[in-house]
């Protein structure tokens, strides 16, 4: 069931996979939430910093650890407008995040295809959020490249 807040913090989320779309970027957008306070803000950068691992949560992940002062998001949300990767969800893991929220399904390259149990084991996970948005941004951008 979402929170109250989950689509407020997921069009946030939806704001930073626009500026990767305005980037050249494939358009995904994260933000880590802190006691309703965004404190971390990321969307991908792999093509910009030709780095593989430049995904949006982990440029939110790092934000927000900064914000933060430390390595754990004990108490935080972070706000993905598609389903996190492997690599992504031990990232988010190792940080201890207390909560994962989801837009769209990634059925090829999700954590959950491949190592569900990735995240800490208190991570509470929502999936759906803004679903069709999510979605359809994704499959506008790769609709265009084609």
């Amino acid at each position: 069931m979402f929170m109250a807040h989950d689509e407020i913090y997921m069009r946030e989320a939806l704001k930073e996979a626009h500026a990767a779309l305005d980037a050249g970027e494939i358009p995904i957008g994260a933000v880590v939430v802190c006691r309703d306070r965004i404190i971390g803000r990321g969307h991908n950068l792999t093509e910009t910093l030709h780095d593989v691992t430049a995904h949006a949560e982990m440029q939110a992940i790092t934000a927000a650890s900064e914000s933060l002062g430390g390595k754990y998001l004990q108490d935080c949300t972070l706000y993905v407008t598609l389903e996190p990767c492997v690599m992504c969800a031990g990232a988010l893991g190792w940080s201890q995040c207390s909560r994962v929220v989801y837009g769209a399904p990634e059925p090829r390259r999700g954590y959950q295809l491949y190592a569900p149990k990735a995240l800490h084991p208190k991570t509470q996970v929502q999936s759906g959020v803004l679903e069709a948005e999510c979605l359809s941004l994704l499959q506008e951008f790769f609709k265009s490249k084609r």
